[in-house]
């Protein structure tokens, strides 16, 4: 039997170097179990619900914000800089009162357009710090506590949310901060919680489908949280997202085990087939990881800045668009919150796609792992950055500009199974920790971006937010560029298992 994921495109070299041991004759040894209600599918689904827990906790304040800052003020504030270059439609102006009202006794807070770029930022600010801890802690311990404690303390905190904005900006900064703090952590844990439960030729798609959570649950917030905001008042947002990852919490606990083997309620067929299918890779990681190594590998670099640059996009989107749906193109708040949720829509779809395919084709033995990563990494970071490109030039139509958005975040979902998950192709027992070190420089576009767009829409224009839309479709297509020639799905030297027993050894 052929090696999976070999190309017959692929040199001698690659066929040895790009296909890892996991892969080899995995179904003549290991016979796959169903995969229909199957342990580690019922994982990937708590995992979706989780992060679509995490993504409502983080985008929630993006749609709040309109009715925080605009909401029934009667006084003129610089935040309420809306452009009058576009016409504003009869039934917004008809409804615009109705729809960004707030029931009686609610707070709002005039803060410039820098404040709120600012607060949009403070999450990241946080999420910076425990990205690289986290992963290496789920290495070596499981991801299990890291995961569902990381929801559960930012659901905690995002309850204290209408407190500390009555106190000021400052303090909800700094609570947004702390959320980030304790948010951080839940990626890199999925990442070390997959490398011990996914089989080699399941990895795209449980992989995707878990993350693809993140996308359906802004997708979900957006309209929901417009929804709140209009009929109970914006306060009544954050206690309801921090309920429901309380909740979330709970069940993870409960229902979810580190590994196959400490699983409870797994079968002997399925916990042979993961745990011989995996090999000595999906065991824990030592306290000693070979960081130099890491620190002067190109593959992870490629990773790094490709994950960066597809950030910058992704994260002005998810803080800003409400503001742009406002300001320019005059949407009332119900209006601006559903058309806002639809780019994550197709982005959920063509993610948890992707994954299925990108298994196929490395099942089928069509193309190399470094191939399907590469293929699908282009045309998820190259391709919607020429519908945002696009979008600079849609003026003040909105259904066109919702329409390219919509068709960008699509095609960008594609990238869930190429640079997202290639972490745990070069080292798969490390991917929690690499994870962490990749999505740590690609929290800096989450803090950067929101502050550079309120610096570029400071008056509110089409052109200002035309640059926004360039400058995220340059940096998106630099991305794709460098993960094409330098990026790899090889098992990295450093990563082997022989070098990190010597490294114990002599440690």
């Amino acid at each position: 039997m052929a090696q999976a994921g070999y190309s017959i495109n692929s040199t001698a070299d690659d066929q040895y170097s790009d296909t890892t041991p996991l892969l080899e004759k995995e179904v003549e040894i290991n016979p796959v179990p169903p995969k229909c209600c199957s342990v580690r599918c019922n994982l990937a689904a708590m995992m979706f619900f989780g992060f679509a827990v995490v993504y409502g906790l983080r985008v929630n304040l993006s749609v709040a914000m309109v009715a925080m800052v605009n909401g029934t003020s009667n006084h003129s504030s610089p935040s309420n800089n809306i452009s009058n270059e576009c016409p504003v439609p009869n039934h917004t102006l008809d409804n615009s009162s109705q729809n960004s009202e707030q029931p009686d006794g609610v707070p709002n807070y005039a803060w410039t357009s820098e404040t709120q770029g600012w607060v949009l930022s403070a999450f990241f600010f946080g999420y910076l710090f425990t990205q690289i801890p986290g992963g290496y802690l789920s290495g070596h311990f499981g991801g299990k506590i890291f995961l569902g404690g990381g929801v559960l303390g930012t659901a905690a905190l995002t309850l204290l949310t209408p407190l500390s904005a009555q106190f000021g900006a400052k303090w909800l900064f700094a609570l947004r901060a702390l959320e980030g703090f304790g948010e951080g952590v839940t990626f890199p844990a999925m990442m070390a919680m997959w490398s011990r439960w996914a089989p080699p030729l399941e990895r795209a798609r449980l992989m995707t489908f878990s993350g693809a959570g993140s996308s359906f649950g802004a997708f979900v917030a957006l309209p929901l949280t417009g929804f709140i905001c209009q009929r109970f008042g914006w306060p009544a947002v954050f206690y309801s997202c921090g309920a429901v990852g309380c909740l979330w919490a709970l069940f993870w606990f409960l229902l979810v085990s580190d590994e196959p083997r400490a699983h409870p309620r797994i079968s002997d067929q399925e916990k042979d087939y993961i745990i011989n299918s995996v090999g000595a890779q999906g065991t824990a990681h030592g306290w000693s990881v070979p960081v130099q190594s890491m620190a002067v590998s190109l593959p992870l670099w490629a990773i790094i800045i490709s994950q960066m640059c597809s950030n910058w996009s992704y994260y002005t989107l998810l803080t800003s668009l409400p503001i742009y749906m406002e300001t320019i193109l005059h949407f009332n708040l119900q209006q601006n919150s559903m058309l806002s949720a639809l780019p994550y829509l197709g982005g959920w779809v063509s993610a948890v796609g992707s994954g299925v395919l990108a298994d196929n084709l490395l099942e089928r033995e069509l193309l190399s792992v470094t191939a399907v990563r590469k293929i699908f990494t282009f045309i998820g970071l190259f391709l919607p950055a020429l519908f945002l490109v696009a979008v600079g030039f849609s003026g003040c139509s909105g259904t066109l500009a919702v329409t390219l958005l919509t068709m960008s975040s699509t095609l960008g979902g594609v990238s869930a199974a190429g640079v997202f998950i290639n972490q745990i192709d070069i080292a798969p027992r490390y991917a929690g920790m690499l994870l962490g070190i990749t999505n740590t420089f690609g929290t800096i576009p989450g803090v950067l971006a929101p502050i550079v767009v309120g610096y570029l829409t400071k008056d509110q224009s089409v052109a200002g937010w035309r640059h926004v839309f360039w400058l995220s479709g340059a940096v998106s297509a630099f991305g794709a560029i460098v993960f094409v020639i330098f990026g790899t799905g090889k098992i990295q030297s450093w990563a082997g298992i022989d070098e990190e027993s010597e490294t114990h050894i002599h440690s």
